[in-house]
């Protein structure tokens, strides 16, 4: 009985110390909600009300009382960046980072919000001094990352090279993906300026970052095609299938063509032909129609497109339909066909675009780097319509 009424008793004690460090914590809160400026309150309203506008001359009206108040200064650059302000964004940082008493963690970080600013405002060349300087700090995976897109933006591939293999070094991730495509961008500069074997070089080491680059091994086939070689251009090219089945369509015109050159047509419609089986496309229709035309004839042709039609029902497959029914289509009725085709067309040209699956920009021609978001490799080699019918 005692060891029960000495529970009870103390019940109300614990409680009353609860409640003693709660009131304690709730005065604390208080007090320092007292202490704060009222612009900051007002700031952080305007904010919530999404009015950036008011919300900095709010903060400007803090800064001035408090001017030692790095975290406003890092909140009013940032708005004032945001606005499109970006010389006043560069204004705040550098009066920042001119403080002498401010902090090694807090000048790294102005210096971080100052190479942003100068990137936004695209003064490039001072955006990479001012990361570069801070490779050796926290912020050294931020500033490559940035850097990254400095040399992505300039072209400067081998430089991305390097700073995408330092990001790796660090910590941040594999970039084996887009190191292969830099090379693939120097190959592609030196197939250009007809420099076939420092292709060959790079487009090794592309495949060598990244083996199941299909892009690599479509250049790879183009610089043994300038060296004159075509049946290892042809093996090269069938080497697609083996990565992706759906980008052999990329490739189906190269191999068309090489087969022609060796003297062995057939053979590449029919390899072409058991690609469309494997998987239908779009393009890989208008490339097999073209060679069946010039093969086999019309009648052929039509029986193709025909059978693509029921497998895979697209306004981009009706069109190559009534195209092969106008070659041979009746005077009487050819004026009709010709009409269908021309409305059934302008339709097709909405249709007949690839859209990047990470930001949604659609183009007209397949990018390997997309001009909307700056994503690698992120256009399916399919139009739209076939992807809509595959959804």
């Amino acid at each position: 009985m005692e060891f029960e009424l000495w529970m009870l008793l103390g019940i109300p004690f614990f409680f009353g110390l609860g409640w003693l460090a709660a009131r304690v914590d709730i005065n604390e809160l208080v007090s320092e909600s007292r202490t704060l400026p009222r612009g900051y309150f007002k700031g952080l309203n305007h904010l919530l009300n999404d009015q950036p506008d008011k919300a900095i001359d709010s903060f400007i009206e803090i800064v001035k009382l408090d001017p030692e108040s790095a975290d406003m200064h890092f909140a009013l650059g940032n708005l004032f960046r945001r606005r499109g302000e970006t010389e006043r964004a560069i204004r705040v940082h550098q009066n920042l980072l001119a403080r002498p008493d401010l902090p090694l963690d807090e000048k790294a970080h102005a210096q971080y919000e100052l190479g942003i600013d100068y990137l936004k405002a695209g003064l490039l060349d001072r955006a990479e001094e001012t990361f570069n300087q801070l490779v050796d700090t926290s912020y050294a995976v931020k500033a490559r990352r940035s850097l990254l897109e400095i040399y992505q933006r300039e072209k400067e591939w081998k430089r991305a090279i390097a700073a995408a293999e330092g990001l790796q070094d660090s910590g941040a991730g594999s970039r084996q993906k887009e190191i292969a495509q830099f090379y693939c961008e120097l190959a592609q500069d030196a197939l250009v300026h007809t420099a076939s074997g420092d292709a060959m070089q790079l487009l090794d080491k592309a495949l060598e970052a990244d083996r199941h680059s299909v892009r690599a091994t479509i250049l790879r086939g183009d610089a043994q095609l300038a060296q004159g070689d075509v049946e290892e251009a042809l093996k090269t090219w069938r080497r697609v299938e083996q990565q992706s089945v759906p980008h052999v369509a990329l490739v189906a015109a190269r191999l068309m063509d090489g087969y022609r050159k060796v003297g062995r047509p057939q053979e590449g419609v029919n390899l072409l032909k058991s690609y469309l089986a494997e998987a239908s496309s779009i393009d890989l229709i208008e490339v097999v129609f073209k060679a069946v035309i010039e093969l086999d004839g019309v009648q052929a042709a039509k029986e193709l497109v025909v059978e693509e039609l029921r497998r895979n029902p697209t306004l981009l497959g009706l069109d190559k339909l009534l195209e092969a029914r106008l070659m041979d289509a009746p005077a009487n009725i050819w004026e009709e066909l010709s009409m269908v085709k021309n409305l059934v067309q302008r339709y097709t040209q909405k249709l007949a675009r690839y859209q990047c699956s990470h930001c949604g920009f659609k183009a007209r021609q397949f990018y390997w780097h997309c001009p909307g978001c700056n994503r690698w490799d992120s256009y399916p080699p399919r139009r739209t319509e076939e992807l809509n019918v595959m959804n």
